[in-house]
């Protein structure tokens, strides 16, 4: 393990979510790209958001849904964890929290991408929003006391 990430532990789960969006995006550019020609979506910027919601199927608008998705509640998370890394947390609880985050973010990601089931997908990102909440609250705690 480098260095840095002996000193700074949060930063494993930081980038490891970052490299994850990476991955989400590149399954959005696989399979919307070729989906733009077989439904024949114009590039005309007037028609081209109507008819990529008219006429791409949902398989294809579910990566784009994730990431952006992966735009959204994650900017917290970046947020507090290099705050927490600045204020040179390290124990291992907070760290754990941290990857369970990253964990339940990818997990969000595959039934978001696959099945997108809502009852499923709901439970995994209501318990990622608690492990960052923990995270938040750790933050806290650490600026007050």
């Amino acid at each position: 393990m480098s260095a840095l990430l002996a000193n700074k532990p949060l930063l494993g789960p930081l980038v490891g979510l970052n490299i994850w969006t990476f991955a989400m995006e590149a399954l959005l550019y696989k399979r919307r790209i070729p989906a733009l020609s077989q439904y024949d979506i114009s590039f005309d910027p007037a028609t081209v958001k109507k008819q990529k919601d008219e006429k791409l199927p949902a398989f294809v608008k579910w990566p784009a849904d994730n990431f952006n998705n992966l735009l959204e509640q994650p900017t917290q998370f970046y947020a507090v964890l290099l705050g927490l890394s600045l204020l040179d947390v390290k124990e291992k609880r907070t760290v754990a929290l941290a990857w369970a985050y990253v964990g339940l973010r990818f997990v969000h990601s595959i039934i978001h991408v696959s099945t997108n089931n809502v009852s499923l997908r709901f439970p995994v990102f209501a318990a990622s929003s608690v492990a960052l909440l923990g995270l938040t609250a750790e933050a806290a705690w650490k600026l007050i006391f």
